[in-house]
């Protein structure tokens, strides 16, 4: 029999290349980590890491046990679903991360109706960005977590996670109110000149924005940064450059913003909100996803092509 604990262990370790990253987001010792693969070893009876430089690799054994390690995952995310609805359905806490602004747009919203249609049902909320919410989840630290569309989110056909589109977040652009173009018909391009305020390197939007100025054929010269969306505005209010900015965050500009669609087809945060494979029909888990899909309805309707 194979320990599931322990083939978790082989799984992370693909998927971060060391058995000290490995270590890290296990919360153990390198030690700890060889130890238990060392044992997993003993278990399958066959080496599955063998020497490559100065890490390791998986040896075509590691591969083969990986390969139906996804399933096993996800049957087991099944076991527990049939044993919660068993035991009384939609009750418990249920962990959802998200990056801020889907806090305050999808999960305060989707939690305030759970707490009227689910009493028994807790709801925790984390602020996370990509890729560390899908890291949260793969490790069992989240149930649920909202992210958009990006290079580090994982595809539609990742068979660890199951996935459910929420809605699409157009970006308008912010200007400050006496730009000379603060009233007249604009795409990104005309800004390609400008200095540009935008999230921190690294994040899920950064990249979107960076790809929807790509195919505008230019890329952003970027003066200052910052994760809060107000503070961004109010950079832009203050003439320290222009962004753009999603509409789940434009509820409370500051004075001094112009907030100006695109002509055209506009750029476009996609979220999605993902479970691991198999929680989906877990109760509680369910009932999450089916709230926040509600809370996008709302969202969406203020949220499209201009």
């Amino acid at each position: 029999m194979v320990d599931l604990r322990r083939l978790r262990t082989l799984r992370e370790l693909a998927d971060r290349g060391t058995i000290a990253a490995t270590a890290d987001a296990l919360h153990l010792t390198p030690s700890a980590v060889s130890q238990q693969l060392a044992t997993l070893e003993r278990e399958v009876g066959q080496p599955l890491l063998e020497p490559n430089g100065r890490g390791v690799r998986l040896t075509p054994a590691a591969q083969a046990i990986l390969a139906h390690a996804d399933a096993l995952f996800s049957e087991v995310e099944r076991m527990d679903a049939t044993l919660a609805a068993l035991a009384g359905g939609a009750a418990g806490e249920v962990r959802v991360g998200s990056f801020s602004t889907g806090i305050r747009g999808l999960v305060v919203p989707a939690v305030r109706r759970l707490q009227e249609q689910v009493p028994d049902l807790r709801v925790t909320i984390r602020d996370v960005e990509a890729p560390e919410v899908f890291d949260a989840l793969a490790l069992g630290d989240l149930d649920v977590g909202i992210s958009m569309e990006h290079g580090a989110a994982p595809g539609r056909d990742d068979e660890r996670f199951a996935r459910f589109d929420l809605m699409r977040d157009v970006l308008d652009v912010a200007l400050p109110d006496d730009h000379p173009l603060a009233g007249a018909a604009i795409t990104l391009a005309d800004f390609a000149g400008e200095p540009w305020v935008a999230p921190p390197e690294g994040w899920s939007c950064d990249d979107v924005i960076r790809v929807a100025c790509s195919a505008a054929g230019f890329t952003p010269s970027v003066a200052h940064r910052s994760g809060d969306w107000t503070a961004i505005m109010t950079m832009v209010a203050a003439g320290l450059g222009v962004a753009v900015v999603p509409r789940l965050a434009q509820d409370a500009p500051p004075p001094g913003v112009t907030i100006r669609p695109l002509v055209g087809e506009p750029a476009a945060r996609h979220l999605f909100v993902a479970c691991r494979r198999g929680a989906e029909e877990h109760p509680a888990v369910g009932a999450v996803v089916d709230a926040l899909r509600e809370a996008a309805q709302p969202a969406l309707a203020t949220s499209t092509t201009p």
